[in-house]
């Protein structure tokens, strides 16, 4: 069964709320952090519900999940006491990591802020042996995330990863994390030569240190070193892409991650499109949302075809746009995936839908586009 999921919040009831919202998505897999992401306060793990989670993730047929560390980790850092918080608190992640019966934990690996890439490369490495010379009781792995090169951060190319991870003395622990909208930014062009880029990534790396691939869609063109996230077909990467990536025989087998934003007018109300996302990828959209969902789909390919909008070229002339011209961006900031959302419902194509729903048949159309 494909492994994929998304990325899940990590409240009040731990483990349990994580598996209950992963669910409602449809997720075979999910990912977690065990607190806030931008600081170190903790709840102790044992109050985290974990019991009670495994049993519904039994229930569900949920397996493997991932956690992801905090981003406010910098191995990378030449301030001492930077770099001493990020050892000590990814060996205290680790712990709980081993606590929930997780066995990666997903990692940015670390930016060089002052000094330079070398630099970055030594000092992460030094870091990660620090950390899993500490932590050698549990068997947990650090899985390094590959980065879109925005800033100073390490990680940006396969080469990178490969010379971390040869100075690294357990490197048996350490795995990968493929982020797709990251690989893209950075210059890999997994769109037209998907193969080419696996196969150079298996040359410096080794597919098989690849335990998690984050899948998520690009706001900009290949190269930019941007990394910001779109759902799945609204960006420059588009669905066909990431769904032969989800399916490619030599990734088979490991946990599919969403991360894309949330999406909406308001944001008190913007909500994740991981249901219809995930149903498409595995897909099984009619058995999800049913077939009344499907000519829904088809009413609103009849009435852009009859606005002549192709999706693909719809979608990249509004990213480049917005990129190219200022003035334009300035009169009008509007997103792809909002702007057809607006045609929408001045169509009052939809009227009886609520803004999330007619959201969930745009990314459809959009993943049925050829």
């Amino acid at each position: 069964m494909l492994k994929i999921g998304s990325h899940v919040s990590f409240s009040d009831k731990g483990l349990l709320s994580a598996t209950k919202e992963a669910v409602s998505y449809g997720s075979s897999s999910f990912m977690i952090y065990t607190g806030a992401p931008q600081n170190t306060r903790r709840k102790p793990i044992d109050t985290m519900f974990i019991e009670e989670g495994n049993e519904a993730m039994a229930a569900a047929e949920i397996g493997e999940i991932v956690v992801h560390a905090p981003y406010i980790i910098n191995l990378g850092s030449y301030k001492s006491s930077t770099y001493q918080l990020a050892v000590d608190f990814l060996q205290e992640e680790i712990r709980r990591t081993h606590a929930l019966g997780v066995r990666n934990i997903v990692l940015h690996p670390g930016a060089f802020t002052d000094k330079d890439a070398d630099y970055g490369v030594e000092r992460i490495a030094e870091g990660l042996n620090e950390v899993l010379n500490g932590t050698n009781e549990t068997e947990v792995n650090i899985a390094l995330e590959t980065m879109a090169g925005k800033g100073t951060e390490i990680g940006r190319s396969f080469e990178e990863i490969a010379a971390i991870i040869d100075k690294v003395q357990h490197n048996e622990r350490l795995t990968i994390c493929m982020d797709t909208c990251h690989i893209h930014d950075a210059g890999y062009d997994i769109v037209n030569d998907l193969d080419g880029v696996l196969r150079k990534f298996d040359d410096l790396v080794g597919l098989n240190r690849i335990a998690v691939v984050h899948i998520n869609d690009s706001k900009n063109p290949i190269g930019a070193h941007k990394d910001r996230h779109t759902p799945i077909g609204s960006g420059w990467i588009g669905f066909d892409a990431i769904n032969r990536v989800v399916h490619h025989e030599a990734l088979a087998g490991r946990s599919f991650i969403l991360e894309t934003p949330w999406v909406g007018k308001d944001a008190k109300t913007q909500r994740p499109m991981y249901e219809v996302e995930i149903a498409l990828l595995r897909g099984d959209v009619a058995g999800r949302f049913g077939n009344g969902f499907i000519r829904e789909v088809e009413e609103l390919s009849s009435f852009f075809k009859k606005q002549e909008i192709d999706p693909r070229a719809f979608v990249l002339d509004i990213w480049s746009l917005l990129k190219n011209d200022a003035k334009a961006k300035k009169a009008d900031p509007r997103e792809p995936l909002e702007r057809l959302f607006d045609l929408v419902t001045e169509a009052s194509l939809f009227p009886n839908l609520s803004e999330e729903q007619i959201n969930h048949r745009l990314i459809a159309w959009l993943a049925s586009a050829k």
